[in-house]
């Protein structure tokens, strides 16, 4: 006979989550528009129905438990998911394709897809485009939490749990070397580097090419912004490995080395959300840009 499932509560959970996004229980109590005491009596009832406990006391605070990210996990999901349904509702109700919320990295938004969002808005004005331009691990984690519906990023090495790719694009890396020679000549004097940070996406696998390529990898400067590491490049600072759509862009572009190597932009969404029209018109645009 199969085990009964725990009759969990969307409101428990959103109260989870709230819990663990805010810094006081007083503040997560108001974000979800009830007293700290219902907060609390929530959770306790929350804790009972998992059966397991989810926080412990630091004098008289209660703070989650480290090993609570299964639960807090599945909450963050049931909410968003719950959530993109209710817009979804909303939006059949009505008629309205509302708002869309895009996330995208900077070379998507600035040199592979700028004149295809504008085109975008300009066909669908009565469309409510809020862009957030981030790293890819910032807005994949905000597509899980349910503050994005749709985000173009680097292909993760391990998609987070509850996201959905497909591959949009490839484009290629290449080695920029601070006298702008274009021979960078045996890789054992290449470097020092100036790279994205270590948590970036496209960071390990640059790693991973210089050192098949035999190069040392000495990082003396970090930075997301791919202008900064032009700039470093140019000052003399150190090699750099960059897209070259956006090393070459503008007025002052690089000279290229080489190729080293190449990496995937993707769509990624929520898996199992219900469709946003809006947004799946724009996933169409952008491939046919």
């Amino acid at each position: 006979m199969p085990q009964s499932l725990p009759d969990l509560s969307i409101r428990q959970l959103e109260y989870l989550v709230a819990v663990a996004d805010s810094d006081t229980f007083a503040l997560a109590a108001e974000q979800v528009g009830v007293s700290p005491s219902a907060l609390s009596q929530g959770l306790a009832e929350l804790e009972r129905r998992v059966g397991v406990s989810l926080f412990d006391r630091e004098g008289r605070r209660r703070v989650l438990r480290a090993d609570t990210e299964p639960v807090l996990d599945h909450a963050r999901q049931v909410v968003a998911l719950t959530a993109d349904l209710a817009d979804w509702a909303r939006r059949t109700r009505s008629g309205d394709h509302g708002r869309l919320r895009l996330g995208m990295i900077d070379a998507s938004a600035v040199q592979h897809h700028g004149e295809a969002l504008r085109q975008f808005r300009a066909e669908h004005p009565e469309l409510r485009i809020h862009l957030r331009v981030g790293p890819s691990g910032d807005l994949l984690r905000e597509l899980v939490d349910g503050s994005l519906d749709l985000a173009v990023c680097v292909e993760p090495a391990e998609r987070p749990r509850g996201v959905s790719t497909e591959v949009l694009l490839t484009e290629d890396l290449a080695i920029y070397a601070p006298d702008g020679r274009r021979n960078p000549g045996p890789s054992a004097g290449w470097g020092p580097w100036v790279l994205f940070p270590r948590n970036a996406h496209t960071r390990s696998g640059i790693e991973a090419a210089l050192r098949r390529r035999g190069a040392p990898v000495e990082v003396v400067a970090e930075s997301h912004q791919p202008e900064v590491l032009c700039e470093m490049v140019r000052l003399g600072l150190g090699w750099s490995v960059l897209p070259v759509v956006q090393a070459e862009w503008g007025e002052q572009p690089l000279v290229r080395c080489e190729i080293l190597a190449r990496r995937q932009l993707v769509i990624a969404r929520r898996s199992g959300a219900a469709p946003h029209p809006a947004g799946l018109l724009l996933e169409q645009a952008l491939r046919e840009k």
